[in-house]
């Protein structure tokens, strides 16, 4: 008999891994896959192109039911996992299935974190992460409608762009004193700041929530400074943790998330765990590029290889309002080391690079990203950059053509 492999979550990281499986070693196990949402797999990173109406639920699909039952995947949705039983090898799925499982792979993501503030549960207060979210944003956006996102992180500026792109009056909070600034250095963030008034954000920084009010629904949200902002609907993206309820309920070793080996492995040498609910090497990652690279890793380790997950140096791609942003590595120099800078504000162009020695630790681009890719190469390789400064920082040159022979 074939070994019964069950994964629980069917999201971005589940799905990579299925196919990898299912390419390279077809027919290898009996897999069943359970997804608490009522879909399969979708790309959420489209989810504020779904909000803004840029693309409807079917362009945000990667997969068809009828590609899981062509690959032998029985795929049950809708119906969240509520406890393994490690004992007896099984999976309780809901009200009413039971799944018995060999090997257990667990990619539940994570869960959005609540400012523990007061009003945070009236009616009209929602988070940004699925497709439920982004309907429920969608029917609170009505006419007139005033919203409020809290937090300046990627999630948030992309919540404040769908909900602009809807005609939304939006303001956008962030209590730190720059956007994204896990990923951007001051001067990028002025020029994506510019980037979301322009498109009629308006954004506020150093801005501390204290409370949300209003009368069986959400009215007025107040900062801690006193200051009081009208609102019908408040979106929350303050970020997330890691969704360990299930393995902690089963007894696996926790930390911040379930903690995996190089293997994906967890405590139990039975069960693994990808993606945003995994913790390796004492991280926690909340990006998609991780998240595949740790499908590719478990995949092959199912299959027998010798496969080995040895982190992800990160980096950001992304448009904000149409603008390019590009951010790897150190985004401020470390001690010995060097920030060289281009700044045109006025063409909404801004270069960084950070360099070590003759080693580039990290970039930071906005508005020309052209260079993403070798620079992200370059960070991970830790390759020489003596001879290419002047194009890492103004693009490669094209050689000039040689005349004709006479």
């Amino acid at each position: 008999m074939k070994e019964r492999l069950v994964v629980i979550g069917n999201g971005m990281a589940s799905l990579r891994f299925l196919e990898r499986l299912t390419e390279a070693a077809p027919g290898l196990y009996d897999v069943a896959v359970v997804g608490a949402e009522p879909v399969a797999a979708y790309n959420r990173v489209l989810l504020s192109s779904l909000l803004g109406g840029e693309v409807d639920e079917a362009g945000c699909a990667f997969r068809g039911l009828d590609w899981y039952e062509s690959h032998g995947i029985r795929l049950i949705t809708g119906a969240p996992a509520t406890q393994v039983d490690r004992e007896n090898g099984l999976v309780i799925v809901g009200e009413t299935h039971v799944l018995p499982f060999d090997r257990l792979v667990l990619a539940v993501g994570s869960l959005p974190i609540r400012l523990p503030k007061p009003g945070m549960d009236l009616p009209g207060v929602l988070t940004f992460r699925d497709l439920a979210d982004v309907a429920a944003i969608r029917r609170a956006a009505v006419a007139g409608a005033r919203a409020v996102v809290i937090g300046g992180g990627l999630l948030g500026l992309e919540a404040a762009v769908g909900l602009s792109r809807l005609g939304v009056d939006t303001t956008l909070l962030h209590v730190m004193d720059r956007l994204m600034e896990r990923q951007l250095d001051h001067e990028a963030a002025v020029l994506v700041k510019r980037a979301m008034e322009a498109r009629g954000v308006r954004v506020r920084l150093k801005a501390d929530t204290a409370s949300v009010e209003g009368e069986g629904c959400v009215e007025r949200l107040i900062l801690v400074d006193g200051t009081v902002i009208p609102a019908d609907l408040v979106v929350t993206s303050v970020g997330v943790r890691p969704n360990v309820g299930l393995a902690q309920g089963a007894g696996l070793e926790i930390g911040r998330g379930i903690k995996v080996d190089d293997r994906m492995t967890s405590s139990d040498p039975r069960i693994f765990a990808l993606g945003e609910c995994a913790e390796h090497r004492g991280l926690v990652y909340g990006l998609v590029e991780p998240a595949y690279e740790q499908a590719e890793v478990l995949a092959r380790h199912l299959m027998g290889e010798g496969a080995a997950y040895a982190g992800t140096a990160l980096s950001t791609s992304l448009k904000v309002s149409g603008l390019p942003v590009f951010s790897a590595g150190e985004i401020e120099a470390p001690e010995g080391a060097e920030a060289v800078v281009m700044s045109d504000p006025g063409l909404g162009i801004y270069r960084k690079l950070v360099i070590g020695g003759d080693r580039l630790l990290g970039a930071v681009f906005v508005g020309d990203i052209a260079e993403q890719a070798w620079c992200k190469a370059l960070i991970r390789s830790g390759e020489s950059i003596a001879a290419h400064r002047d194009d890492l920082m103004f693009g490669r040159t094209a050689p000039i053509p040689q005349p004709l022979a006479a």
